[in-house]
């Protein structure tokens, strides 16, 4: 005759306490989110204008003392590029929690940190989504779509002169002496990040023109060419 098992099923009471202990264990942890929530919250009316509920141009140049970078590191973009800022110069509080939340950062040291790591996700994984955005921010008016050749030369030099120096340097003494482009528009700005990815430079030995490329940079190419003779 087969033996019973002696194995006894989980009794209400057992069942009951695992059930109490994850109870428990939510709680804490919905207690812990909210109070980090209230210290990303404390530190956006830090900077945040009185008048206005927003972070202005003034509470971002005090934002970056405490932070101790200036105010034109790329970094400061890449922040704005977490937060999905949609306005150049100001954070809503919305966004700020967007990327405050994000980072894990409700504390100025937690911040400091916070730009190193937002660093290596950019170059590691996210440039070419920054690299977008960084053209899109710098969008300053209502249906604007292009960006004056200063203000551009400016944009290359602080979000992609790092990663292709000898490339951007070049476009941007060209975009200086050329006549023909008073701005740049999106097509053209990723079509410059695309040439610097794919295209041997300098000497251009797999640029194809026929390959649709922006019309600007079949004339950078030229004028390339042309300097050496």
């Amino acid at each position: 005759m087969p033996r019973t098992s002696s194995k006894k099923a989980p009794t209400n009471s057992t069942a009951s306490g695992n059930s109490s202990t994850v109870d428990l264990f939510r709680a804490a942890s919905g207690k812990a989110a909210s109070k980090e929530l209230d210290r990303i919250d404390q530190l956006f009316h830090a900077y945040s204008s009185s008048s206005s509920g927003i972070i202005d141009p003034e509470g971002i140049e005090s934002l970056c003392s405490d932070l101790e970078v200036d105010h034109t590191d790329v970094r400061i973009l890449m922040l704005a590029w977490k937060m999905q800022a949609e306005k150049q110069g100001y954070f809503t509080l919305d966004e700020w929690r967007t990327g405050f939340k994000a980072l894990r950062a409700d504390s100025i040291l937690k911040m400091k940190k916070a730009l190193l790591d937002i660093e290596k996700e950019v170059k590691r994984s996210n440039f070419s989504d920054f690299y977008e955005y960084a053209f899109r921010y710098s969008l300053t008016e209502e249906k604007q779509k292009s960006i004056d050749i200063e203000s551009i030369c400016l944009l290359l030099d602080l979000v992609l002169g790092s990663q292709s120096r000898t490339q951007v340097d070049a476009f941007i003494q060209y975009l200086k002496i050329q006549t023909d482009y008073k701005v740049i528009n999106m097509d053209q700005w990723m079509g410059f990040y695309r040439f610097c990815n794919e295209i041997s430079f300098p000497d251009f030995s797999n640029y194809d023109p026929d390959h649709a490329w922006p019309l600007i940079l079949d004339n950078f190419v030229d004028w390339i060419r042309s300097k050496r003779g």
